[in-house]
C-alpha cells in the first residue's frame, strides 16, 4: 500500500472510530500508541496522519493533556492534503506553485485593501529590521490582504514547503525592499514583477 493510501485508510478508520465511539468536538482521542494498536498501523504512519490533520485544524494537541477533536466530521480537505503526502516531484511543484499563487493574490488584495500607512509600516520594518525571515515578511502581507482563508491555506502549504529542500533557499533583503516600495506606490505591475524577482519566477507565471 502506498503512503497516500495508508494515510487515507488511517483517516477513514479514524472517522469510523469517532462515529462508533460517539466522540464530538472537544473530546479527547486515543493516544498515538493506542491508535496504532486499534487501527493496526505503524506508529510512524499514525503520527504522520495526525500531524497532517493537526495542520488542517481538525485536531489539536495540548501538551501534557493529549489530542482533541476540533472539527473533523465531514471535512474534505484531508483528501486534498493526501496528494501532498507522497512528496514526489509533482507534489513538490504543486506545493511551490500554489504557495506562489496565494502570495501573489494576497499582494493584489493588499494593494486594494491596505492604506498607505499600513504599507509604509511594512516598508519601515524591512528597512530597520536587522534580520527577518521570509515567513515573517509574508505573514505581514497575508495580514494586509485581510483574507483569513488565504492565510490558513498559506500556513498549511508553508508547513509542507519547509519540509522540502527548496525551503532552505535564502533571498536578498533588497528584493523585499523593492517589493514594499512597489506596494507603497500602489503599482500592481511593479509589485508582481518585484515578487517574481524575489521568487526567481518567469513571466509565464503571471495570472493578472
Amino acid at each position: 500500500m502506498t503512503n497516500s493510501k495508508v494515510y487515507l485508510e488511517i483517516v477513514k478508520q479514524l472517522r469510523e472510530m469517532i462515529t462508533i465511539d460517539g466522540l464530538k468536538t472537544g473530546d479527547k482521542i486515543p493516544s498515538e500508541r493506542e491508535l496504532s494498536e486499534r487501527l493496526n498501523f505503524g506508529r510512524s504512519s499514525v503520527r504522520e496522519a495526525l500531524r497532517a490533520l493537526e495542520l488542517l485544524g481538525l485536531i489539536e494537541t495540548r501538551r501534557g493533556e493529549g489530542t482533541f477533536i476540533r472539527d473533523f466530521r465531514g471535512h474534505q480537505l484531508v483528501q486534498l492534503l493526501s496528494t501532498f503526502i507522497l512528496q514526489d516531484q509533482k507534489a513538490i511543484r504543486d506545493v511551490f506553485e500554489t504557495k506562489n499563487y496565494i502570495e501573489m493574490d494576497c499582494l493584489h488584495l493588499a494593494l486594494q485593501k491596505a492604506d498607505n500607512q499600513e504599507i509604509n509600516k511594512i516598508k519601515d520594518w524591512v528597512e530597520k529590521t536587522g534580520h527577518f525571515s521570509d515567513d515573517e515578511f509574508f505573514q505581514r502581507i497575508m495580514e494586509l490582504s485581510d483574507n483569513h482563508l488565504f492565510l490558513r491555506l498559506w500556513s498549511i502549504l508553508n508547513e509542507y514547503y519547509h519540509s522540502l529542500e527548496e525551503s532552505h533557499l535564502t533571498f536578498k533583503r533588497e528584493y523585499y525592499l523593492k517589493l514594499t516600495i512597489a506596494l507603497a506606490e500602489k503599482d500592481l505591475e511593479k509589485t508582481l514583477s518585484a515578487y517574481k524577482k524575489l521568487r526567481n519566477l518567469s513571466n509565464s507565471t503571471d495570472k493578472y
